[in-house]
This record gives structure tokens, sequence and C-alpha cells, in this order.
């Protein structure tokens, strides 16, 4: 098996009051390979959160196939699980367990289960193991959150704005993270605002607008599908933000609030 996710004409839709049902993915379809980091890049309400939530077993579609290390999230949600980490945009953990705690609590809830010291090493939170989330910058914060995705020892790992909201050094902390995680092997399938995010850490990136997937391949290839804006001669390459401007005609805020629950 070379693809860890394959995706097939994936729909959803949400009832609406007194009217049509609202389509939050319409007719997507996309495969991530094993080991690379695959990015879904789009504005709020595009359709990124809620094809991950698709793909990780937290929602239903309303059509389509969907296949995950050869499962089927709606049928195989307990096995699935098992094998993929998941960071969610918000993440609620327990007050008054300190963070070793609360990765030995995690752990519990599977057949296998990484040390915790040594996830919050990788992290460089060892020295915070017996504290409380709350005493936590924004950025440890965050980097907890990512390793406690990180606790069964995933084959897959599925971020959800990771960095959104951090100031550059604690994103960047991140990015190194998240590189760490691919070099070790793990797949990993993000969504992001960033531009820069995305053409840093991302092996192939997915533009998606209302709920659809207008283009999707390697940065240095999407960079081609648009003419690069007049610069001298030696910048004449199109952004990633450029691309995305042109497919889209939106422009996307440095740290854009949390997408709507449903329709993100």
């Amino acid at each position: 098996m070379t693809q860890a996710v394959v995706v097939e004409d994936l729909t959803k839709d949400f009832p609406q009051r007194g009217g049509q049902p609202l389509r939050a993915v319409d007719g997507i379809s996309f495969d991530v390979r094993l080991g690379e980091v695959f990015g879904f890049l789009g504005p709020n309400g595009a359709g990124k959160t809620t094809t991950l939530e698709i793909i990780e077993g937290l929602q239903r579609r309303s059509g389509g196939n969907v296949s995950v290390l050869g499962l089927d999230p709606a049928k195989d949600a307990q096995a699935l699980k098992a094998r993929i980490g998941i960071q969610l945009q918000a993440s609620s953990y327990f007050d008054y367990l300190t963070l070793k705690e609360i990765l030995v609590l995690f752990g519990s809830f599977y057949p296998k289960r990484l040390d915790p010291m040594e996830l919050l090493e990788r992290v460089s939170l060892a020295d915070k193991s017996e504290e409380f989330l709350k005493t936590l910058s924004g950025g440890q914060a965050q980097r907890f959150s990512l390793v406690a995705a990180l606790v069964n020892d995933p084959e897959i790992v599925f971020l959800d704005e990771a960095t959104t909201g951090l100031d550059p050094r604690a994103r960047r902390d991140i990015w190194k993270i998240i590189a760490d995680i691919r070099a070790a092997g793990t797949t990993v399938v993000l969504t992001t605002h960033y531009m820069e995010e995305a053409q840093t850490l991302c092996d192939r990136v997915a533009i998606i607008d209302k709920g659809r997937i207008v283009a999707l391949d390697t940065v240095p290839a999407l960079r081609k599908l648009v003419p690069p804006p007049p610069t001298p001669p030696e910048e004449q390459s199109a952004t990633l933000e450029d691309v995305f401007l042109a497919l889209t005609g939106k422009e996307l805020e440095a740290a854009e609030p949390a997408e709507e629950e449903g329709v993100a």
C-alpha cells in the first residue's frame, strides 16, 4: 500500500432550517501518500475541517468513499482510532492533571503507547512534566497538544490549524516538530491558513474553496499555474499566495478565527 488516504467523490450536507441542505464538501477526490506531509489550504468555510473530521471518523459523510490505512472511517472507527493521531483546532484537557498524568491517561486508551517523558522531551517540555496545562505559554500549550496526538505512536497524524494564533517563533517551533514527525516516517495531514507554512512543510497542497478542490499539486507545480507579478527577473516566480488569490479570489488574514463547526 502506497496511499495512506484515498477519498473519492466525497460530499457532506448539513440540514438547514426551512431550506436546502448546506453542501459543505462538494464531490472532492484526492489521495495522501504514505510518509508525505499533505496540506489543505483554504479560507474559513471552505470545507477543510469538515473533510478532516470525516477522514478521522468524527463525522459521517453524505456520499462518496473514504479509505484510511485500508479502513473505512464510518465502519471501522475503533480500529482506525488506534492507528491515527488527531490534534483538533481547540482541545480541552483536565485542569488538575499534570502534563505527564494526561499523557499516561491518554496512553491507557490504546493497546500501543509511547513513554510520556520521551514524548515531552521531543517537544522540550520534559521540565514541565509535573505542571498543569494552564501554567504553560500559548506556544508550549500548542506543543503539548501536538505531542498528545502522538501518544499512541500513530501511522498518520492529523493537525487542524496547528499554529493559528502563535507568534512567529512559536510557529517555527511547531514546524520543526512536524518535520521531525515526518522524518520518523509518520504521514502528516494538516490544514493551514499560512502560505509560508504550506510552502515550508508540505510535499503537496490541495487548495480548497467552497467545498471543492480547485488545485492539488506540489508547491513548485502550483506556483506555475498563474503568471508571476511584475518583479525583477531574478524574482519572477509566483508565490503560493499568488496562486491562492488567483484561484479563490480571497485573501487570508495572518490569523483568522477558528472555523465554525460543521461548515469549516
